[in-house]
């Protein structure tokens, strides 16, 4: 049953991304480089120890956004899905992932550093790490988390 909804709130000034750019001049362009990254604890609609940083957009508004999730060996999400598409990246390490209600770790995907996966809005799924892993999440916003399971949910404080 679906039980559990949680938008991702995000400490808009802890974790968004300045770009860089000439002063006085707007622009949507965007540079970061990786030591220029603002690492803040993920959401607490996530388990503990990840670390996330919004490289362009708010994730948690209507609207395209990129974001990079660190996560430590022996992380997992449980079975969930999102309102919007996401399209994943792995920057680093080996993010297992797998379809379904039930997170069964013999049918989850191993993808490894540059490799990539779409999954359409309201696909059920679950991931997890065996090693520490850092990804690249874009879509468009808001980005949610809805649990498979209420009782899974990380943030107590969530309606359920």
């Amino acid at each position: 049953m679906l039980r559990s909804a949680s938008v991702l709130t995000l400490a808009v000034g802890t974790l968004v991304a300045v770009p860089a750019h000439s002063a006085g001049e707007m622009s949507n362009e965007v540079f970061i480089n990786k030591g220029d990254l603002k690492w803040s604890a993920a959401p607490p609609s996530l388990p503990k120890g990840a670390k996330l940083a919004v490289l362009q957009g708010d994730p948690g508004k209507s609207g395209p956004f990129t974001i990079r999730l660190t996560a430590p060996a022996n992380y997992k999400i449980a079975p969930h899905w999102h309102t919007q598409a996401e399209n994943l990246t792995i920057i680093s390490g080996t993010l297992y992932l797998g379809m379904g209600d039930k997170a069964a770790g013999t049918s989850a995907h191993a993808l490894n550093s540059g490799g990539y996966h779409y999954l359409p809005a309201k696909q059920h799924h679950y991931a997890f790490t065996k090693s520490a892993t850092q990804i690249q999440i874009s879509g468009d916003g808001p980005f949610d988390i809805n649990y498979i399971n209420a009782a899974d949910n990380p943030d107590k404080s969530a309606s359920q």
